[in-house]
């Protein structure tokens, strides 16, 4: 197999934790880096003292990394990273599409659903910038553990040649990319374990026992494969880090926002608190209904994912969802 030369400018557009977290992992594998921010404030405390201390304090950013509040800056990069929610993808892709040169790549860093419409981040990125070539990025991956630099491993998907030059671009001792052709089991992966991750935490918040949160992960992951199955993606991209890799560490861990925002929910707290201006976003909170929404169009069940819809909308008790989904019929595995 040719092996392709890495891009040599990469920009990463947002300057939250997790896109500080991936230009210090671009760096570090030996990129010219530019991080591009809307805050003013983010912006000058880099280019001041190296440090994201509104999204990402006590980490010393590389000095080699370069900063910018300037967006046609950025992008006149080789490659860009998104890492804007997925609530904002096309609306800042429609803002990039008439400024980036065609062909260049994209690469979606977030996870989630457009709400309104059920579509994934790829099809919302492919509608507002057709002309560019589009790419995902996608894994078990908390920010301050990239940031850290504590080994992870991600899914780059996106067409052969240009997932192996991502991967080429961003690997490192500490940040291992492995190379996918199937951008729509990767943007599913991403986006439903954050559903699945509060489902996890309510368990957990009500005390129900390890046996339970086990039952509820293994089930989540059945949904998964079966509305994966149904939107063509390869069962294993879902079965590796993008799939199953992200929903174990999301569901079990309290450094996930989705999983702690659950445990908040199964012990009494009320959605208004937990959503609170100053609390860290739950994805998963945007995400359900609109995940419960293409799974419809699809034809494919989610009790699971749509007792969630119910809960956080309003529409079902805290002690009714768990007990519709033990009384489902009886069936094979």
């Amino acid at each position: 197999m040719t092996t392709l030369p890495p891009y040599s400018r990469i920009a990463v557009l947002g300057g939250g934790a997790w896109g500080t977290a991936l230009a210090i992992a671009s760096v570090t594998a030996g990129r010219d880096t530019i991080l591009w921010a809307r805050e003013e404030d983010v912006v000058a405390g880099i280019a001041q003292t190296h440090e994201n201390k509104r999204f990402l304090p006590g980490v010393i950013l590389p000095k080699t990394l370069r900063v910018t509040g300037a967006l046609d800056e950025a992008c006149r990069a080789d490659a860009l990273l998104l890492t804007m929610p997925a609530q904002v993808l096309g609306s800042s892709a429609r803002m990039l599409a008439p400024i980036i040169a065609p062909g260049l790549p994209l690469v979606i860093c977030a996870k989630g659903i457009e709400k309104d419409t059920g579509r994934l981040v790829n099809e919302v990125l492919a509608d507002a910038a057709p002309l560019a070539t589009l790419a995902i990025l996608s894994g078990p991956s908390f920010a301050r553990d990239v940031a850290r630099g504590l080994p992870t491993a991600v899914t780059i998907a996106a067409r052969a040649d240009v997932a192996e030059r991502l991967q080429a671009s961003l690997n490192s001792p500490a940040f291992r990319p492995y190379a996918s052709d199937d951008i729509t089991g990767v943007a599913l992966g991403g986006a439903a374990k954050n559903v699945y991750a509060i489902a996890c935490g309510v368990v957990e918040g009500l005390g129900l026992g390890e046996n339970a949160r086990a039952a509820l992960l293994a089930r989540s992951f059945a949904e998964l494969a079966r509305l994966g199955e149904a939107l063509g993606a390869k069962r294993e991209t879902l079965m590796g880090l993008s799939g199953l890799g992200d929903l174990v560490l999301t569901a079990t861990s309290k450094s996930s926002r989705n999983f702690s925002f659950g445990v908040g929910l199964g012990q009494g707290r009320s959605l208004a608190e937990l959503d609170a201006p100053g609390h860290p976003l739950a994805e998963g909170v945007m995400t359900a209904p609109a995940l419960v929404k293409r799974a419809r169009a699809e034809h494919v069940e989610l009790p699971i994912a749509e007792a969630m819809d119910d809960l956080l909308s309003g529409r079902l008790p805290l002690g009714e969802a768990l007990m519709r989904l033990m009384s489902r019929r009886l069936k094979a595995e």
